[in-house]
């Protein structure tokens, strides 16, 4: 289950603001999610440059775990060998090695994984607090991929679902506010106080990954969906995207998306804990919160959730950046700004 997943159509983003870097790591981040991407440009450039090796070396752990080609078992092996270089008990070679076995398909994500060494060579001329973050917390995720993996390709409830979101996305959520309290003393002295609601920022966005995944995660053999929740209306996990059981399907998917909204909403909680002074933080926080919100918007009801997969559009994310751009400073306007993207799925 990927981390941060592409969730506008039609190429590339909207010019807004400031201009990408040339860097190559920069180009591959943006190869492998434009929407991380277009938040991440708008950083100043030592936060872009960390959380750009941040995300790359998370995207490794997430081709490890994603992957269509290696079995559960090898899987496992290859996420324990990642962990064990980055905590310096293995070395790049082995891994090397290793993954010049695997059938790479000619898709950015498999080059993520090739070029880990250029990952980890950026990670070591980072801050030293900063490099002690971010190693910590991919190898935090990386167990909790394999622990999944391990535990079969089904989840059996709710809270055996947020267990897992929270090492593939509530980690991230700290992460990103330790290295914010590395930038600045003042989001520094609001650490303990964002820790919570960055957390459940990330599960709620890893709740809309959920949702926008159903069918290709059911096409590898995965469910993400708690069996208990399929069970109360009916469905076994093999059956769930069946035609036939379409309507009952959009059921679970309303749950889904309720489940979504409540995490999300603390999102909005940390959005408001930056400071306007960081206008450009602030806007890069709040633009992952209004995507997920259109999201949802345009997943409720929305049979190509089921049948295919369900995008918000190219227009909608540069009117969200435009607005935002404007009016982003006002938490007030940003509450209600949340919830007419929730309910309204044409909103202007």
């Amino acid at each position: 289950m990927t981390v941060d997943s592409d969730n506008f159509e039609n190429g590339s983003a909207p010019a807004a603001g400031h201009g990408g870097e040339n860097n190559s790591l920069h180009d591959l981040l943006w190869r492998v999610s434009r929407t991380f991407a277009l938040s991440n440009r708008w950083l100043p450039a030592r936060l872009r440059r960390t959380m750009t090796v941040a995300y790359l070396l998370f995207r490794v752990s997430d081709y490890l775990e994603d992957n269509a080609v290696m079995s559960s078992e090898r899987k496992v092996e290859m996420l324990y060998l990642w962990d064990a270089v980055l905590a310096g008990r293995e070395r790049e070679d082995r891994l090397c090695s290793e993954l010049r076995e695997v059938k790479h398909d000619d898709d950015p994500e498999a080059e993520v994984a090739i070029r880990f060494r250029e990952l980890t060579r950026s990670l070591r001329g980072l801050e030293e607090s900063e490099c002690r973050a971010l190693r910590e917390r991919v190898r935090e995720t990386t167990r909790g991929m394999a622990r999944r993996q391990l535990r079969g390709p089904v989840v059996e409830t709710e809270e055996e679902l947020d267990e897992y979101m929270h090492h593939v996305a509530g980690v991230v959520g700290y992460l990103i506010t330790e290295v914010f309290a590395c930038f600045d003393s003042r989001l520094a002295k609001r650490k303990s106080d964002l820790m919570e609601p960055a957390r459940e920022y990330g599960l709620g966005l890893q709740t809309v990954n959920v949702i926008r995944g159903l069918r290709k995660d059911y096409a590898r053999g995965r469910v993400y969906v708690p069996r208990n929740l399929l069970e109360e209306v009916g469905l076994e996990p093999d059956t769930f995207l069946r035609a036939h059981n379409a309507d009952r399907s959009m059921t679970v998917v309303d749950r889904l998306v309720e489940k979504a909204d409540s995490h999300l909403r603390f999102g909005l909680s940390y959005v408001f804990g930056m400071p306007r002074s960081l206008y450009r933080v602030r806007l890069a926080t709040m633009w992952p919160l209004l995507f997920a919100a259109k999201t949802l918007s345009v997943s409720r009801g929305n049979p190509n959730v089921v049948f295919s997969e369900a995008k918000i559009t190219r227009r909608d994310v540069a009117r969200i950046v435009r607005h935002t751009m404007v009016m982003g400073w006002s938490n007030r306007w940003l509450g209600w700004y949340y919830q007419r993207l929730l309910y309204r799925r044409n909103s202007r």
